[in-house]
């Protein structure tokens, strides 16, 4: 699963790096361990192109009669993905990209576990694949929410955990959020591992494991 992940650089390089507008009523500050239930940035395609704004982390289907559901949806399987009810009518409508330059991930050793930091070895933005939806309460208020698809590790995250999140090529990026794309199959084989060659991983402080810890000293390399 992928329940943790950082978003540190300047609103303005976020913006650059997708060619987004900010969406109305959108705030920014770095996280450096965002956590299921909280708004994170997301960017999603907009009749005037490219929209950075925030969602829920955890999903709440349309149709839910409660927004409690949330937090048992913040990732879809992509092997499953056309399958489940939650997910398989927003792959060609509602897909949206989680901007990152990292996550978080336990590896087990022995009976405990050590927290890991998972980026790109050039530690630059990368993107998630998503699904977004917005569900209306039954007070008439509107609540947007999103998941982050997972699918099978690569040779680096296969020593740490049995998913991990999908990680879009950028030459996916425009595919993957263009509101005119309905083509499913297209659509789900881009949800495949990263090329491990690309990544690196190294330990980070036990801290993270609280939502509460919020700060640089996160990203610290342990050893």
């Amino acid at each position: 699963m992928c329940g943790r992940l950082t978003i540190t650089d300047p609103l303005e390089a976020i913006m650059e790096r997708y060619l987004a507008s900010i969406a109305e009523g959108f705030e920014y500050k770095p996280n450096y361990n965002a956590a299921p239930m909280q708004y994170i940035p997301t960017i999603i395609a907009g009749k005037d192109g490219n929209k950075l704004g925030a969602l829920r982390w955890g999903l709440v289907p349309s149709w839910e009669k409660y927004d409690k559901i949330g937090n048992k949806m913040i990732n879809a399987r992509a092997e499953t993905l056309a399958e489940k009810p939650a997910f398989k009518r927003l792959i060609s409508s509602k897909r949206c990209i989680i901007p990152t330059n990292g996550f978080y991930e336990w590896k087990k050793e022995g009976s405990g576990k050590r927290p890991m930091l998972i980026l790109l070895k050039d530690d630059s933005l990368f993107s998630l694949a998503g699904l977004y939806d917005t569900w209306i309460g039954p007070d008439g208020n509107k609540l947007s929410t999103c998941t982050i698809i997972t699918t099978e590790p690569n040779s680096l995250m296969e020593d740490i955990h049995n998913h991990m999140p999908v990680i879009l090529n950028s030459d996916d990026e425009a595919e993957w959020l263009a509101r005119n794309n309905e083509d499913v199959q297209s659509l789900l084989s881009l949800l495949k591992p990263y090329q491990a060659s690309e990544m690196r991983a190294y330990e980070v402080p036990k801290e993270v494991g609280n939502v509460r810890n919020n700060n640089e000293g996160l990203l610290k390399e342990i050893g």
